[in-house]
């Protein structure tokens, strides 16, 4: 029997039970879509994670008050008991970093905005001038704080798109005195919407100088110090001089934890990259329970075609023509499932990223390929025994049972 023979056999034979061939089909498309669906999701977990420190800035070093005693990056360690508390001198000394290009202190609290008899709460950082560019923050209107003595600050503050809406309405921003607490800033810029990221938001932010903001707190402390490295290369550089500034200027205690952008992301893309396999290891679950429907369909099969069998080998087929017919039938049936299952994971991943459109339910290429190529493997391998069977009938028997 020829090859478009045995293809054409196949076919007849599958459409010629068009329920079960079509029961056969699903069972493979759902686990193929599974496998589709879930790396979708991990490997979008892992972009996304990826992509939001990566807004964050760039070759960013974060000094963080309180040793970390385990050595390695927690998000419970964000929030320390401290030795010495980091201050504005600390930042500049910082500048004296050969490997540093740009730092930013930050102070963080909540406080209270008023214009026009309109009230809320804010989230107040105090920093300085390079904060935009240590953040690759953009602006929308006006400018950013400017340059000038960190101890010091004129009484202007840069709100985010959210405050500017709820605050000012259509009415310009630009130029307009506010209330922050109990002390009035004029508002010199508007950031750019950039929406709900790790960490602050920025459209709900408003900033102002560094040591303005620590007189609103009562205090002379810094909630971290952002530090720009002058290159991904001179992050280990920058972050090694960095804690042996701090450790001088601390009496020989090294009692800050120093985290890289690198090392985070390091972190993040490896754990999230470990679901993504996990999870595609269970959805393959389902394709090892599709092959044994494969195995439980075909041996049915054989058993309904004993005569068909035994006229074909009475005719001069061989046992392995017989085996090739029904591993092309099995092949067949879990082809077309695979495909099926890859289109719709696919349109599945479409609705996730039409609904979330910040989440990027991309499924990774290795995830498809291995997904479909499982799909094949599984349907051949479950249909060997069947074909087995079929190819060891008898003629005579099998003809005398019709």
């Amino acid at each position: 029997m020829r090859s478009p023979d045995l293809i054409r056999f196949a076919r007849d034979a599958a459409t010629g039970n068009p329920l079960r061939s079509s029961l056969l089909v699903l069972a493979m498309a759902i686990g193929v879509a599974a496998v589709v669906v879930l790396t979708a999701l991990g490997d979008g977990a892992r972009r996304y994670v990826v992509n939001e420190f990566s807004s964050l800035g760039t070759n960013l070093v974060i000094v963080l008050p309180g040793r970390s005693q385990t050595g390695g990056f927690n998000p419970g360690n964000a929030i320390t008991s401290t030795v010495r508390d980091l201050t504005i001198d600390d930042a500049q000394a910082l500048l004296r970093a050969s490997a540093v290009h740009r730092v930013a202190p930050l102070a963080v609290g909540t406080s209270e905005i008023s214009f026009g008899g309109k009230l809320r709460e804010v989230i107040l950082a105090g920093t300085n001038s390079q904060f935009i560019d240590v953040r690759n923050l953009k602006l929308a209107q006006g400018r950013f704080l400017p340059e000038g003595d960190w101890r010091r600050g004129a009484s202007e503050a840069v709100i985010g798109a959210k405050i500017r809406d709820e605050i000012f309405g259509s009415e310009s921003a630009l130029g307009q005195l506010i209330r922050i607490g109990d002390r009035r800033f004029r508002v010199v810029g508007v950031l750019a919407s950039t929406g709900q990221g790790l960490g602050m938001n920025t459209d709900e932010l408003v900033i102002v100088p560094v040591s303005l903001a620590q007189a609103m707190f009562n205090s002379n402390t810094l909630f971290r110090i952002l530090v720009e490295a002058n290159s991904r290369e001179a992050i280990e550089a920058a972050k090694t001089q960095v804690t042996a500034i701090i450790k001088q200027r601390h009496e020989g205690e090294e009692d800050v934890t120093i985290i890289t952008q690198d090392a985070v992301l390091a972190t993040f893309d490896k754990l999230l990259g470990t679901l993504t396999l996990a999870v595609a290891g269970i959805a393959a679950i389902s394709l090892a329970v599709a092959g044994i429907l494969v195995m439980n369909v075909m041996l049915v099969s054989v058993t309904q075609r004993t005569s068909e069998i035994g006229l074909l080998k009475a005719l001069g087929a061989t046992g392995a023509t017989i085996r090739s017919a029904f591993l092309t039938e099995a092949a067949m049936l879990s082809v077309a499932g695979a495909l099926l299952g890859y289109l719709l994971g696919q349109g599945a991943a479409a609705l996730i990223r039409l609904l979330y459109p910040v989440f990027p339910a991309f499924p990774p290429d290795w995830a498809v390929f291995a997904g479909l190529g499982t799909a094949l493997f599984t349907g051949i391998l479950f249909g060997v025994l069947p074909a087995r069977q079929a190819a060891r009938l008898d003629p005579v028997q099998s003809l005398a049972k019709r």
